[in-house]
C-alpha cells in the first residue's frame, strides 16, 4: 500500500484502515494505478482510467448519493457528456482519449483486480454510466469520499513531480555556462529517473547526437547526396499503443526504450516488428556489454537451445545503448546542440505529460 493512500485511510478510518483496504477492490486498484508518483516508477500515469472513476464518484457525491444506498440503486446513471467534460477539465485531461469510459477501465479492472468478475466497475446504460454500488460501500460504509481524496492526492503529487522538471528546465535555460548545463542534464539522467522523463531526455540526446552524422545516398555519382540522420518520436509515451519509440530517417532504424530487468519485453518488442533489427535504449548504468551478455543468456534459456530461435532474436538486436553512452554523447555536444537539446526536452515534456502553460 502506498504511503499516501495509507495516510488517507488512517485519517478516515483510524485502526480499521487495513480492513477497509483489504475489502475494497477499488482502493486496491487505485493503489496499483498510482505508481507514476514514485521516482523509479515504470508505471504509466493511467489518467484516463483514474479520471473515469473520479468523474463518476464526483457526481455521485455532488448529486447527494453519499450514504443514500437505496436511492442510488434506483439511479439509471450519469450522462456521458457530463462525465467526459469533467475528465477533460482535469490536470492533463485535455489530451485524453475516451477509451476508459468506453471499455478499457472495465476490462483491466475485471482481469486484474476484481474478486467477482461478474461485477463491472462502471455500468453502462445506453449513454449513461454509474459505478457498481458494491465498490462504493465496504462493510456498509460509504467510502466514496475517501476514494475521491485518494485520487485528488495522487494528482497533487503528480503535479508536484511534473513541475519539478519544469523548474529544472527553467534553471537550465537560465544557466550561462555550457558545462553547468551539461551537468544539470546529466543529473536528470539516472536509473531512478521516471520512465517518461528518461524517454524524453534520451530522445533529445539521441536526436542531437545523430543529426551531426551523415550518410551519402543515391545510385549514380551525379545523384549522390549528403543527408544527415534524423530521429523521430513515433508516438506519445503515455499512449500505451505498443509502438516503437523512435525511428531514424533515412536508415529506417528502430529504437525502443526499456528497462534493464525486462528481457521478456525485449523479445516482445522484437516480435512486434517481425524481427526487424531494434536498437534498445536502456535505463541502466550497467555496462552495455554486460546487458548484451545477459540478454543472450536469456535468449538461450528461452529458446531451449534451438539455434534457429536463438538466431532469430540475436540477429534482431542492432545495438544496445545505456545511460553511459547517452551521457558520453551529451558531453560531446557543442553549445548550439545543447541549447537545441534543452528546447527538445521542454517541447516533448509538455506534450508527453499533457502540461500546458495554463497548468503551470
Amino acid at each position: 500500500m502506498k504511503d499516501f493512500i495509507k495516510d488517507i485511510l488512517i485519517e478516515d478510518f483510524k485502526d480499521k484502515y487495513e480492513i477497509i483496504y483489504n475489502n475494497s477492490d477499488l482502493i486496491q486498484y487505485l493503489n496499483k494505478k498510482t505508481g507514476a508518483i514514485e521516482g523509479d516508477s515504470k508505471s504509466r500515469r493511467s489518467l484516463g482510467n483514474i479520471y473515469a472513476i473520479y468523474s463518476v464518484l464526483y457526481f455521485y457525491v455532488e448529486k447527494n448519493f453519499y450514504n443514500n444506498k437505496e436511492t442510488f440503486k434506483k439511479f439509471d446513471g450519469f450522462e456521458y457528456s457530463e462525465l467526459w467534460n469533467f475528465c477533460k477539465r482535469q490536470y492533463g485531461g485535455n489530451k485524453l482519449q475516451n477509451h476508459a469510459l468506453n471499455s478499457r477501465l472495465n476490462t483491466e479492472f475485471l482481469n486484474k483486480i476484481a474478486k467477482d468478475p461478474t461485477k463491472e466497475l462502471l455500468i453502462i446504460n445506453g449513454s449513461k454510466y454509474l459505478i457498481h454500488v458494491d465498490y462504493v460501500y465496504v462493510q456498509n460504509i460509504d467510502i466514496s469520499k475517501t476514494l475521491i481524496k485518494i485520487i485528488e492526492k495522487y494528482i497533487e503529487l503528480l503535479k508536484t513531480k511534473d513541475f519539478k522538471l519544469s523548474f529544472d528546465l527553467k534553471e537550465l535555460v537560465n544557466l550561462k555556462d555550457i558545462n553547468e548545463k551539461k551537468f544539470k542534464i546529466d543529473s536528470l539522467l539516472e536509473e531512478k529517473s521516471e520512465a517518461r522523463i528518461f524517454e524524453i531526455i534520451s530522445y533529445a540526446i539521441l536526436k542531437n547526437h545523430y543529426k551531426n552524422q551523415y550518410i551519402y545516398i543515391g545510385t549514380r555519382r551525379t545523384n549522390i547526396k549528403k543527408q544527415s540522420l534524423t530521429l523521430y518520436k513515433t508516438g506519445r509515451t503515455n499512449a500505451n499503443d505498443g509502438g516503437i519509440d523512435f525511428v531514424m530517417k533515412p536508415l529506417g532504424r528502430f529504437f525502443q526504450v526499456t528497462e534493464v530487468d525486462k528481457y521478456d519485453k525485449y523479445l516482445l518488442d522484437i516480435d512486434k516488428v517481425l524481427h526487424f533489427p531494434v536498437t534498445f535504449v536502456i535505463k541502466t548504468n550497467a555496462n552495455k556489454e554486460k546487458i548484451y551478455s545477459d540478454l543472450l543468456s536469456y535468449i538461450d534459456k528461452m529458446s531451449g537451445g534451438m539455434q534457429v530461435i536463438k538466431n532469430k532474436y540475436i540477429n534482431s538486436i542492432e545495438e544496445i545503448i545505456t545511460i553511459n553512452e547517452l551521457k558520453k554523447w551529451l558531453y560531446d555536444l557543442d553549445d548550439i546542440n545543447i541549447n537545441n537539446l534543452i528546447k527538445d526536452i521542454d517541447i516533448y515534456y509538455r506534450l508527453e505529460l499533457n502540461i500546458d502553460e495554463d497548468d503551470m
